[in-house]
């Protein structure tokens, strides 16, 4: 029952955060694959005698890779802030509308209730417009 449990939560999590997940799993990838091609780049550079580069290659590697590294932990790390992120914003949002809702309140207390009516009331007439209508 546990590993069920367990399970489940796994492939929960992995669903929802899906995207981050693959761009993780992609950014060690492309670590990984920094140091195949350092390997490579060495090599081209011992055969064409231009050990010059080499410094250039070394330091190039490990900017790639520490950058995916930092990154990839940098991702794990605010997965879970950005549902408390969210949660927090909600609440924003509802403080402002609620503080919005009693400031029109605020607002209507201030007229008489003859103010009230005619604030209301969309269309004004001039004594021309009622001697007409009769």
């Amino acid at each position: 029952m546990f590993k069920q449990v367990k399970s489940a939560l796994f492939w929960y999590y992995l669903f929802k955060f899906r995207r981050r997940v693959i761009l993780i799993v992609l950014l060690l990838i492309i670590a990984f694959f920094a140091n195949a091609i350092y390997g490579d780049v060495v090599e081209y550079l011992k055969l064409k005698d231009k050990l010059d580069y080499l410094e250039i290659a070394l330091i190039s590697k490990w900017l790639i890779i520490i950058f995916n590294i930092v990154f990839s932990i940098y991702l794990i790390l605010t997965m879970f802030k950005k549902e408390e992120n969210i949660e927090e914003k909600n609440l924003k949002k509802e403080k402002k509308i609620e503080s919005k809702q009693l400031e029109e309140l605020k607002k209507e207390e201030r007229f008489t209730q003859r103010e009230k009516k005619f604030l209301y009331k969309k269309t004004l007439k001039t004594k021309a417009d009622l001697l007409v209508e009769k």
